[in-house]
C-alpha cells in the first residue's frame, strides 16, 4: 500500500531543502520512514504476511544507507533530520 499523494507531498514540503527539492537525502529517509510506519502497522495484524516483511526489511536497510551516506556528507543536515523524524 503506497503512501497517499497528499500526505507524500506534506513530507516533501516539510524535508524539503529548496522548493524544487523532491530527491534530496532528508526528503527521501522522511518518505521511507512513512511507508515503513505504514508497513508496520499492517505487519501487526498480519503476521504471517512474509512477502511484505521482506519488503520492511529492503525499505529499512534502504534508510540506513541514506542516513549514512547524509552523514557522511552533512552531519548537522543528519542530525536535524534524525530529531524531526525521532529516529534512534
Amino acid at each position: 500500500m503506497p503512501v497517499k499523494k497528499n500526505n507524500k507531498q506534506e513530507v516533501i514540503k516539510e524535508f524539503a531543502i529548496g522548493t524544487t527539492d523532491t530527491g534530496s537525502a532528508p526528503v527521501q529517509i522522511a518518505l521511507l520512514t512513512q511507508r515503513i510506519s505504514q508497513l508496520t502497522e499492517h505487519m501487526k495484524s498480519n503476521k504471517k504476511d512474509f512477502g511484505s516483511k521482506r519488503g520492511l526489511l529492503k525499505l529499512v536497510a534502504q534508510r540506513k544507507k541514506y542516513l549514512q551516506y547524509l552523514k557522511t556528507q552533512n552531519q548537522e543536515l543528519y542530525d536535524k533530520t534524525k530529531k524531526r523524524l525521532s529516529l534512534k
